[in-house]
């Protein structure tokens, strides 16, 4: 799907849609529950249905509503595993899943897109390894053979979040207690706390305390019992993003649907914002109203908030003077290569960004509407930001590969069109 977008007048209301980090956590959380959960505020995305699909062949028994889940969890015993685990390109439901599936002592096949399978998976080969579990991953998948051990965990902070949390969904199953130890830096920890959240909305327990030598241990008791819950999602700040620097570049856009006292750390985007110039509001229900503001360059460290690196990339080219984005390595192994990415497409409309190690630099510019069509590189944060940079600018764009966003986001157009933008997309709408 290709999106055309013409010069729009942008203003209006939306509403998030529900953070995908967060439904990640609840939904097999419910899955490994005994008894009944019912999840509301569901957001149908690539990843999300994926993460269902998966649990499923766990022995969940899920009913799918419009917008919510009722899942009868498989705490009772898990069933057999029949066929490949397809997780599509979600790395979220790949490592939280890979521990967990473990569990069934059974021969498991991970497969999925090819981009997911060339992001790193060396921290689990080697804690598998080391237990003298088989491990094998290829170009087309993961095979994993052997239940995982309870002990002594230690994981490296600056990798991925994700390895942390997949060992804490699965040690609360395991015969004894467990304890993680996390190497610093500790970056993404935020999104271990939304992990550790999750767990306790379910009835699960995680201590957390510091260690020596700058070191964050994790204890979890074992065996304990998920329990089942009713929740809602809360809105997601990752997707709050696009809409609010779109708001900062042209004025008048309400964001709805937020949790004040979230524990996402792509909350920081607001702290950013501030620190750009930004102007708006913010109401005790999450409610956000954005002015058209001018913006400043900044320094802003990536190492908690790496899904925001795309959007800020794109903000940098609005703002005066120079915007510097540090630790931002891990932008490279995402679904695209993202500073490559923003870099290459922000350049056919005059952006000016540079990238040296982890650091990326933007000069604030004057865009053009670019002579070419944008690639969307098969990444949906680097479609929307590429929309936001064109919309902000109020320039004519076409972005290929548009479809990407259903990966996070499938109302996106939509709900940019609720804003005013006009948009085409190939299939008419």
């Amino acid at each position: 799907m290709d999106a055309k977008l013409y010069v729009s007048h942008i203003g209006g209301s939306i509403a998030v849609p529900p953070s995908k980090s967060a439904a990640h956590r609840a939904v097999l959380s419910a899955a490994l529950a005994t008894g009944t959960s019912h999840i509301h505020n569901i957001e149908y995305s690539d990843d999300i249905r994926a993460t269902i699909d998966a649990v499923a062949q766990l022995g969940a028994k899920i009913i799918r509503e419009e917008d919510s889940l009722t899942m009868q969890g498989c705490g009772d015993g898990f069933a057999t595993v029949t066929r490949p685990v397809f997780c599509k390109e979600s790395g979220s439901t790949l490592r939280f899943l890979i521990p967990v599936f473990s569990l069934t002592a059974q021969k498991i096949r991970f497969t999925g897109a090819p981009r997911l399978f060339a992001r790193p998976q060396e921290i689990y080969r080697a804690l598998f390894e080391k237990q003298h579990l088989r491990f094998e991953q290829g170009p087309e998948g993961i095979t994993i053979f052997g239940r995982l051990l309870p002990g002594i965990f230690t994981l490296p902070g600056d990798v991925s979040s994700q390895f942390i949390s997949g060992i804490l969904f699965a040690a609360p199953l395991l015969e004894s207690d467990s304890t993680i130890q996390v190497l610093p830096p500790f970056e993404s920890k935020s999104y271990v706390g939304l992990t550790i959240d999750a767990l306790s909305r379910f009835g699960v327990r995680v201590e957390e305390s510091p260690g020596p030598e700058g070191k964050t241990i994790f204890k979890v008791a074992a065996p304990q019992h998920y329990r089942p819950c009713d929740l809602s999602v809360e809105g997601d700040y990752s997707q709050a993003a696009f809409p609010a620097v779109l708001g900062c570049l042209t004025g008048g856009v309400t964001v709805t649907g937020l949790r004040p006292e979230s524990r996402q750390g792509d909350k920081v985007i607001l702290d950013i914002l501030r620190r750009c110039g930004a102007k708006f509001s913010a109401e005790a229900d999450g409610t956000l109203r954005f002015e058209r503001s001018l913006l400043h360059g900044v320094e802003i460290d990536l190492s908690d908030c790496p899904d925001l690196g795309p959007i800020l990339i794109a903000m940098g080219c609005f703002c005066s003077g120079t915007t510097v984005i540090r630790n931002a390595g891990r932008l490279r192994i995402k679904e695209s290569d993202r500073i490559e990415a923003m870099r290459c497409e922000l350049a056919k409309m005059g952006g000016r960004v540079s990238a040296a190690g982890d650091t990326v630099t933007i000069d604030g510019c004057a865009l053009h509407a670019p002579s070419e069509p944008l690639e969307g590189h098969n990444d949906h944060r680097i479609v929307m930001s590429l929309a936001v940079a064109a919309l902000g600018a109020g320039l004519p764009a076409e972005i290929r590969g548009a479809r990407a966003v259903a990966k996070s986001w499938p109302g996106f157009f939509d709900a940019m069109k609720k804003l005013g933008a006009k948009v085409e997309l190939n299939d008419g709408t």
